[in-house]
């Protein structure tokens, strides 16, 4: 058995087509077939029925998919604590995080942590803009931590090996660029100019689930995946948009936007920080540790 005989077969069950797979793979195609039929002779069952256009899964390809994905998930996995547990990377930590919260939550948790721990290292992936890769990342391995908001509109398709610890909450604000008179220059009325979300950013859904029945019709003038982007065009008076209260903290006190409806229309989120029980790396057991120790 070869690892990448797995990737190979999750390629090509992916694709159902073994030129793409073997692209996709950077191998020739003659090259990627025999390797399919080697993994097929090590497990004893053809896995891909190849008499069919496009090629398909047998049955047993079928249910060797979800096994493949554990085993790879695991050994890569493994690899990575062996790694972090050996050498400098002992004391470095990835998350993944809401770009809001990397601005406005984050440096604050890990100065806390930083005093309670010791010296650590910090790497932040990049808020892709998409809640399902954000999500990806945790369940990948790839990050130690999410570090995100979190709302019931909002659903965390994660298996029970993920576990959540809540760290504080949030206020969602609809705002505007004030007029000449401190009144927003945008209000809630038919065809406002709104300042939105995308709809895979975890605003979009946020949005959609909690207010969308209720908005007036809107005119769509700028469509953004980050709330630090969307606070600018805000700011620069293009429309109207929902605003996490702590990044707007300073524009509300010197008057360059205001509230643009009542409390009503605010939306209520937590900011939780997610990890993997499967994770057993120390340094990520101390952080959780210490979290759930201060409650």
């Amino acid at each position: 058995m070869e690892v990448k005989w797995l990737e190979d077969f999750l390629a090509l069950a992916q694709t159902l087509n073994f030129s793409k797979a073997a692209d996709e793979r950077n191998v020739t195609q003659s090259a990627f077939s025999r390797r399919i039929r080697q993994l097929e002779a090590w497990v004893g069952t053809s896995l891909i029925d190849r008499a069919t256009y496009p090629s398909r899964l047998t049955e047993a390809g079928k249910r060797f998919v979800p096994i493949a994905e554990q085993t790879l998930q695991g050994l890569y996995q493994a690899r990575r604590n062996l790694q972090h547990e050996e050498g400098n990377d002992a004391r470095t930590v990835t998350l993944t995080a809401l770009h809001t919260l990397s601005f406005t939550f984050f440096p604050n948790l890990l100065t806390d942590l930083r005093e309670k721990l010791g010296p650590l290292v910090s790497h932040m992936r990049p808020d892709s803009g998409s809640m399902e890769e954000n999500l990806n990342s945790l369940i990948d391995g790839d990050s130690d931590f999410l570090l995100t908001y979190q709302n019931l509109h909002v659903p965390m398709l994660l298996d029970p090996q993920f576990e959540h610890h809540r760290l504080g909450a949030e206020t969602i604000i609809p705002v505007s660029a004030a007029d000449a008179n401190g009144k927003p220059l945008h209000s809630l009325e038919p065809g406002f100019a709104h300042v939105s979300y995308q709809k895979t950013s975890f605003f979009g859904q946020l949005m959609a689930g909690t207010l969308a029945t209720r908005l007036p019709a809107d005119n769509r003038v700028h469509v953004g995946s980050h709330s630090v982007g969307l606070k600018a065009m805000v700011t620069s008076g293009w429309g109207l948009s929902w605003i996490p209260e702590s990044l707007v903290k300073a524009e509300l006190g010197d008057g360059r936007l205001v509230r643009a409806a009542e409390p009503e229309w605010d939306i209520e989120v937590e900011i939780r920080l997610y990890r993997s029980k499967e994770n057993r790396r120390p340094i990520v057991r101390k952080i959780w540790d210490v979290l759930v120790a201060a409650g």
